[in-house]
């Protein structure tokens, strides 16, 4: 498959500081760097919840991938094929891809970072399972914090709380994206008990409401949140935050 050349090579220096987020439903959302754009965990065509969001719109410069379940990849395909961003992985699914003809993968390990051309991206611990579509095991599930135009961005991915989390402690974070639907992942009480781990104020609540079994009462999850003394953000699909 042949790469295109990105046109953002080169932008983020010229020190103007803009970010912002888009948020596409269930954990997918993208991040948006001075012009450079990072979709995260692409799952839309099969979100009702998302039903009003063009997926052949989308043309990220870089897709971030945490683990290996439908949804969180169904649509990297067409994204990928689309818009030639390059795929950040763990290994395993970085070679998964490579097998299916994805020749623009980064793949990384727990605890590994790396300098993009829009920032630093790091790799950190997640608690999950991670299988991918066809059964193929999928390696470790992984989160991500996003060094980049002055801000620290983690993206914890699907996780349990974890201990682990508390080695963000000293990372200053300006946002936390985290997992607030229970059942497959933290809950609201858990997302809460994180952000004590690693001292960060602002959360964007993700991976809720696409299934029963994850539908939230979000009055209870603001309040909880504000009694917190923390700021919870839950945008609507097709919504846009400045961070």
């Amino acid at each position: 498959m042949q790469i295109k050349s990105h046109p953002y090579r080169g932008r983020f220096r010229g020190g103007f500081n803009i970010m912002k987020v888009t948020y596409y439903g269930q954990s997918c959302l993208e991040l948006e760097i001075n012009g450079v754009k990072i979709l995260f965990d692409p799952f839309i065509t099969h979100n009702p919840l998302a039903k009003n969001v063009d997926v052949n719109s989308l043309k990220p410069d870089f897709i971030l991938v945490s683990h290996g379940h439908g949804d969180h990849i169904a649509d990297l395909f067409t994204i990928q094929k689309n818009s030639g961003a390059k795929v950040v992985c763990i290994a395993e699914i970085a070679d998964w891809l490579s097998k299916k003809d994805v020749t623009n993968v980064h793949g990384m390990n727990i605890g590994g970072a790396f300098n993009f051309e829009f920032g630093r991206v790091k790799m950190v611990n997640a608690v999950h399972s991670s299988t991918l579509p066809d059964g193929t095991p999928g390696g470790n599930p992984a989160g991500f914090v996003v060094y980049a135009a002055g801000k620290k961005i983690y993206f914890a991915g699907d996780t349990a709380l974890t201990y682990d989390m508390k080695l963000l402690e000293d990372e200053n974070l300006d946002w936390a994206i985290l997992p607030i639907g229970d059942n497959y992942t933290m809950g609201i009480d858990d997302a809460i008990k994180a952000t004590g781990f690693f001292n960060c104020k602002n959360v964007i609540g993700v991976h809720y409401d696409s299934f029963p079994v994850i539908k939230i009462d979000k009055n209870e999850a603001m309040d909880k949140f504000i009694k917190a003394g923390l700021v919870l953000k839950l945008p609507a699909v097709g919504e846009t935050l400045s961070l």
